[in-house]
């Protein structure tokens, strides 16, 4: 019958090991919490010093009794809100205004180039009648009395004058008296003149304001 003989001294060593790991991870155990405590204490502060800071930015308040935490941050996120609605607000009010402006300079790009369209004249025979028609820009007004000008000069007599406004567009009506002495070819000789100075109107010639001294009796006008 054969002996088993059993290292008890190498059992021994290896226990007293393992109690050993045991005890340090159990002795560590409550430095590990009392660490983690200490990390959602500094992470709470933080937080309550970012609450107040963003609680000081928010206008002065009439309530003199002191809000609690989440009724500071509920009022930060009522303000913000606000913030934002009135953001909207006004963003939309830009929009608007811009949408006038460009409205606006559309118009008045629409009227420049309307006041640069050259004068336009017709003219009709009438017996001894001669009505003459002018259209033309505001800036052109010039051209009207130029016409009268040269309807005299040729020894007509003006019976009426009218004119009417639309926009920046302006329409006269003309009438004059041909003398029986210029009944044949008075007529032509004014038509063919008048549309000669009307279709240069619009060169790069400056009028001269001294050719409109001519005398305009108020009694031969009607407006």
């Amino acid at each position: 019958m054969g002996l088993f003989l059993v290292n008890t001294s190498e059992n021994n060593k290896h226990t007293s090991n393992d109690f050993s790991i045991m005890d340090q991870k159990a002795s560590q155990f409550p430095s590990i919490k009392i660490e983690r405590r200490i990390i959602e204490k500094n992470r709470r502060d933080q937080m309550k010093i970012l609450y107040s800071k963003l609680y000081s930015l928010l206008p002065q308040h009439t309530s003199k009794e002191p809000l609690t935490l989440p009724d500071q941050i509920d009022e930060a996120i009522n303000y913000i809100k606000n913030l934002e609605m009135r953001l909207k607000n006004y963003e939309g009010k830009k929009e608007r205004l811009l949408g006038r402006k460009r409205l606006h300079t559309s118009l008045n790009f629409d009227s420049t180039a309307g006041k640069q369209r050259p004068p336009k004249i017709e003219i009709h025979e009438m017996g001894s009648v001669l009505e003459v028609i002018l259209i033309s820009g505001s800036e052109n007004q010039f051209v009207f009395y130029e016409v009268i000008r040269i309807i005299q000069d040729e020894g007509a007599d003006i019976i009426n004058a009218k004119f009417s406004v639309s926009g920046e567009t302006i329409y006269h009506v003309i009438n004059a008296q041909i003398g029986d002495s210029m009944f044949i070819f008075g007529a032509a000789k004014i038509t063919e003149r008048l549309k000669r100075f009307v279709s240069g109107s619009s060169s790069d010639v400056e009028p001269q304001p001294e050719l409109w001294d001519f005398e305009i009796h108020p009694g031969t006008w009607e407006f």
